[in-house]
């Protein structure tokens, strides 16, 4: 990197976009950290692509955990281009590859993890793109569930297969979806077991510093559950992580997170009334001193190359929400 031109850009951009000065905190949304580029998750940074995220945040923003943003945040103390990393779901890979890069440049995370999952689990939509993966060439008929026959003539056609299934059963009926990932599984065989995190990653991400947070049990979209139903979901990830970690569970994160989409004020109540310190959507923008502790917006640019992630990162202190 040429660290003369970040360290003009880091400083004058914010005077151009008129965000110096102004109490934001950017907080950066990951999902996986692959070990190399995965042709089924072609948007998911690998670890050579993330590492240089976290040299961009170490050397030209203030990197701070959830806890501490929001701290600053409340006294009105927020250092200059402040940013938090945060990881959805629960991946092992956020041990195993996420980790190590975070303790090289000393940044600060938060893994918000679906417990339903943990030891040996799969989310549904993992279980989409790995049937697809190893499913015979050819035609995917998939007309018994409602939905198309799928073209899998190459990895491109696999992929865009895989998204479009998604997003198809993404929002039916929690019983009817995991009907249909049988039905998948079903005509390719067994799928991993070994994306998600286990119980003793759990603790060493603890116990490296990194915050755990919870993010219901079973990754549903909470405004398609009854209420006490939702409820549950988020009290059961809550109690697990605080009887596997022993520690105090204080954030969470809404599953898909858009508000009044995914959840609605009912939920966002219920996790501030059960002892969640602060909570994060999917909402898009930066969060300021006006910002509602229980709905956090969230941001990650996925720019190629560092100067363009770098100055749209920089340009998204633009917008609180």
């Amino acid at each position: 990197m040429n660290h003369l031109l970040y360290s003009a850009v880091a400083r004058t951009l914010p005077l151009v976009l008129q965000t110096k000065n102004k109490q934001r905190v950017c907080i950066l949304t990951y999902h996986r950290v692959l070990p190399e580029r995965d042709y089924m998750r072609s948007s998911e940074p690998t670890v050579a692509t993330f590492d240089w995220h976290m040299e961009l945040l170490a050397r030209y923003f203030n990197p701070l955990s959830l806890s501490d943003a929001i701290a600053r945040l409340d006294s009105n103390d927020l250092p200059e281009r402040a940013v938090c990393v945060t990881f959805d779901d629960g991946y092992a890979n956020n041990a195993e590859c996420a980790l190590p890069v975070l303790q090289r440049w000393s940044i600060p995370a938060t893994v918000f993890i679906s417990t339903g999952f943990l030891n040996g689990g799969l989310m549904w939509n993992d279980a989409v793109v790995e049937a697809l993966r190893i499913a015979g060439s050819g035609e995917f008929d998939l007309r018994s569930l409602g939905l198309a026959t799928y073209d899998l003539a190459d990895f491109q056609h696999r992929r865009q297969a895989a998204g479009q299934i998604i997003r198809e059963i993404k929002h039916w009926p929690p019983e009817k979806r995991a009907e249909a990932i049988r039905v998948i599984e079903s005509m390719v065989g067994p799928l991993p077991q070994n994306m998600m995190l286990t119980n003793d990653q759990v603790k060493q991400l603890g116990d490296a510093g990194i915050e755990i947070g919870a993010h219901t049990k079973t990754h549903p979209i909470l405004a398609m559950l009854k209420l006490a139903d939702a409820r549950q979901e988020i009290q059961a990830s809550k109690d697990a992580l605080e009887t596997l970690t022993g520690k105090p569970v204080r954030y969470f994160a809404y599953p898909n997170g858009r508000p009044e989409i995914d959840y609605r004020l009912e939920h966002r109540d219920f996790v501030k009334s059960i002892g969640f310190e602060g909570a994060v959507s999917t909402q898009w923008g930066v969060a300021s001193e006006s910002s509602d502790r229980w709905q956090m917006p969230r941001f990650t640019p996925w720019d190629q190359t560092p100067l363009r992630f770098m100055t749209r990162l920089l340009a998204m202190f633009r917008n609180p929400a």
